[in-house]
């Protein structure tokens, strides 16, 4: 599986309807494990990618906060919305806002920590309940690169945000600290 075969799975499950993660599951489901752990193989890497102090403000702001697990469901969420998401994402984290579930107020659902566990249910699915984790490690032995997060910056100070992400500033940030 390649970048193109791993961003048409998530789109084939997404045009069989019901809830993606779900949807996704089933399509995975059916490769070869092998298919499977390199679908796991470019979402870890894909989500690393996404593994930046930018775009985690960008969750911050749209989430009202935003917590080490609820990054990872993040970015999951924005894996899950498919190619153009992500690109935007690591091209820009402020153009998030021109998301139309971002700007209809529908954020929460790039918060999706169900998409985080499919590979995993997955394979176990698959193969009878054997580890995708020691799988992949085993087809992959060399670990991702740590991320360059890039500068680090208080989420908290309000005219900073608005300096780096104005236009989710603009939508989200109400001055009031967040918790």
């Amino acid at each position: 599986m390649d970048q193109d075969d791993f961003w048409a799975t998530i789109e084939r499950a997404r045009a069989l309807g019901g809830p993606l993660h779900e949807a996704l599951e089933t399509v995975l489901a059916d490769m070869p494990a092998e298919a499977v752990v390199d679908y796991s193989q470019h979402y870890d890497e894909h989500g690393a990618a996404l593994h930046r102090w930018d775009v985690w403000a960008a969750a911050y702001l749209i989430g009202g906060g935003c917590s080490d697990d609820s990054f990872m469901d993040f970015r999951a969420g924005v894996i899950a919305q498919g190619r153009e998401c992500h690109r935007i994402a690591l091209t820009g984290p402020d153009r998030l806002a021109d998301l139309p579930l971002v700007l209809a107020g529908d954020g929460e659902d790039l918060f999706y920590e169900d998409f985080v566990y499919v590979p995993a249910n997955a394979y176990r699915r698959l193969t009878g309940g054997d580890d995708l984790f020691a799988a992949q490690r085993t087809r992959y032995p060399q670990p991702l690169d740590e991320p360059d997060m890039g500068e680090d910056f208080d989420f908290d100070d309000p005219a900073e945000m608005r300096r780096r992400l104005p236009r989710l500033a603009a939508l989200f940030l109400d001055d009031s600290p967040r918790t």
